[in-house]
C-alpha cells in the first residue's frame, strides 16, 4: 500500500469535545434505538450516533418492512414485550401496520415511512442527544478505560464523552477499532437490495417462478424471492436480490456490493416486463442501505451455538427470546435452508421440489423458544464499560441464522440499555451487572423475561 509522506512540520490537531454524557450509543437501528431509550427510562443522559438520516436500521434504511411473531411456536405464550410492541402498537394507531396471524415468518408488515417519524418522536419524547449524518471515526482510551469516540459530520471533527458506551454499529465498528477480537463466519449470509415497487396488482404471472425461470439470462444469482404490500397503499417491498462474496466490513466491498443490488433490481424489473409486458410496473424507492444479514461478531463470554438455540436451552441470564426458525442464506450455493425448534429441516431452492428431512429424530415434547444470554453481549477482553448489541453479539453460524431477526435484536438493544444503566449505577464492569437485578429492571420495563 503507498504512503504518502507526512510534511516536515505538523500542525497540532485537537479534537473538540462537543457533548458529555452518561451513555453513547453507536448506531441508530432499533437495537441501538431501544438502548438509549430504555437507558434513558432509567435516568442516564443518552447520546446516540447515527451514520444515516433517521433511526430503524434494516426496518427504514434497508425497507425490510416485516417483524416476526412476538409469540412461541405454538402460537399460545407471549415471549416478547417491551419497545416492540409499544411501537407496533404506536403504528396501529395509524393504520400502518397489518397483523399476520399464526404466521412465524412474517407476524407484522409495516410502513416504513411511517416508522421512521414515530422513531423519531420516540427518540425526542426521552430526550436523546441525537446526531444524525455523523460517522463513528474512532476510540479514544486512557489506562484502558474507553474514555469518549472521536466522531465527523458537517460540523467537522468532535468527541463525545461518556461513562458508558454500546457498540450497535452493526458491524462492530467500535470494538474492531478498539482492537478486541472478532471474526467472520465461514459463510456468511449474503446481503440484499430490497426495492418498492407500484402496480403490483398488473404483474399477472407468478414473480417467484418468473424470476428462476428468467434468472440466469439476467444475471441473477439464485436465491430467496418474497415481498409484501405496504399497508394502506398499493406498493409492494420486493425482497428477490442477493448479493454474495461481498464483506459488509470493508469498504471496498460495500460500495460494489450496493451497486450490484441496484443492477439486480433493475434486472428484475426487466424480468418481470418480459414475461407480462402489459404490466404497469413502476420503481418507487431503493434502499438507502444494503440489507446487510451478517458481517463481523465480536468474541465475547459466551458463543450462542445451534446446538442450544435448537434445543431451546434456557440460560439464568436470558435477557431475550425468540421463536424465528433457523434460517440460513447460502453464501456458497443457492437456496436456503431452515431449521425447525420440533425438529424438521427444509432446504427450499427456486425452481426445485423441497427437500424436506429432519436435523434430529421426532421427540414427544419440542421446545417452542430459544433464549439468549447476556453474556453474549460482553466482550471478552473489551473495556469494562462497553457492551455490544445487534448482530454482531457471539453466535456461530446456526445460532446467528435464527436470532439476527430485528424482533430478538429489539430485544438485545433494550437489554444492554438496562445493563449500562446497572453498571453505572452500582459501579461495576459490564460483566459483573447482577444479571438477576437485569432481568428483574427489564421485566419491570415490560420485556418478557422468562
Amino acid at each position: 500500500m503507498m504512503k504518502l509522506p507526512l510534511p516536515a512540520i505538523q500542525e497540532r490537531l485537537e479534537t473538540p469535545v462537543i457533548h458529555e454524557c452518561d451513555l453513547c450509543v453507536i448506531g441508530g437501528s432499533c437495537t441501538g434505538l431501544f438502548a438509549a431509550i430504555r437507558a434513558s427510562r432509567l435516568g442516564l443522559s443518552v447520546a446516540i450516533v447515527e451514520q444515516q438520516n433517521c433511526f430503524g436500521g434494516v426496518a427504514t434504511n434497508s425497507m425490510v418492512n416485516i417483524w416476526h411473531s412476538l409469540l412461541d411456536t405454538e402460537y399460545r405464550r407471549p415471549i416478547i414485550g417491551g419497545l416492540t410492541v409499544e411501537v407496533i402498537d404506536g403504528l396501529k394507531r395509524r393504520n400502518a401496520v397489518r397483523v399476520v396471524e399464526r404466521n412465524h415468518g412474517a407476524g407484522f408488515i409495516f410502513n416504513s415511512e411511517e416508522l421512521r417519524i414515530d422513531l423519531d418522536e420516540l427518540a425526542q419524547a426521552h430526550r436523546l442527544k441525537i446526531f444524525f449524518h455523523t460517522q463513528f471515526v474512532a476510540p479514544w482510551s486512557e489506562n484502558g478505560e474507553l474514555k469518549a469516540v472521536m466522531v465527523e459530520n458537517k460540523s467537522g471533527r468532535g468527541a463525545i464523552r461518556a461513562r458508558f458506551f454500546i457498540d450497535a454499529s452493526g458491524d462492530a465498528d467500535l470494538a474492531h477499532r478498539l482492537g478486541l477480537e472478532t471474526y467472520m463466519a465461514n459463510h456468511w449470509q449474503p446481503a440484499t437490495a430490497c426495492a418498492k415497487v407500484s402496480g403490483w396488482s398488473t404483474l399477472t404471472t407468478n414473480f417467484q417462478r418468473a424470476i428462476y425461470e428468467n434468472a440466469e439470462a439476467f444475471g441473477i444469482p439464485e436465491g430467496f424471492a418474497w415481498g409484501a404490500m405496504v399497508p394502506g397503499s398499493e406498493v409492494f417491498m420486493l425482497a428477490a436480490t442477493r448479493v454474495a462474496k461481498a464483506n459488509p466490513a470493508i469498504a471496498e466491498d460495500l460500495t460494489a456490493a450496493e451497486i450490484e443490488g441496484r443492477r439486480q433490481v433493475r434486472a428484475l424489473m426487466d424480468i418481470f416486463k418480459k414475461v407480462c409486458p402489459e404490466n404497469r410496473l413502476a420503481l418507487q424507492a431503493l434502499p438507502s442501505r444494503l440489507g446487510v444479514r451478517e458481517s463481523r461478531h465480536v468474541r465475547c463470554l459466551h458463543q450462542l451455538t445451534g446446538e442450544q438455540i435448537l434445543n431451546g436451552t434456557r440460560f439464568p441470564d436470558a435477557i431475550a427470546n425468540g421463536s424465528y426458525r433457523v434460517d440460513i442464506h447460502h453464501q456458497d450455493k443457492p437456496g436456503n435452508t431452515f431449521q425447525f425448534l420440533d425438529g424438521r429441516e427444509v432446504f427450499e431452492r427456486p425452481g426445485f421440489p423441497a427437500k424436506v428431512g429432519r436435523w434430529r429424530p421426532e421427540t414427544v415434547e419440542n421446545p417452542t423458544f430459544y433464549q439468549i444470554p447476556y453474556r453474549t453481549l460482553v466482550p471478552q477482553l473489551g473495556p469494562s464499560n462497553l457492551l455490544v448489541a445487534g448482530r454482531m453479539i457471539d453466535a456461530d453460524e446456526t445460532a446467528h441464522g435464527a436470532i439476527r431477526v430485528m424482533v430478538n435484536m429489539n430485544q438485545v438493544g433494550e437489554a444492554a440499555g438496562v445493563a449500562a444503566h446497572l453498571s453505572l449505577n452500582t459501579g461495576r464492569p459490564a460483566r459483573d451487572v447482577c444479571t438477576d437485578q437485569l432481568r428483574r429492571t427489564l421485566a419491570d420495563g415490560g420485556s418478557v423475561i422468562i
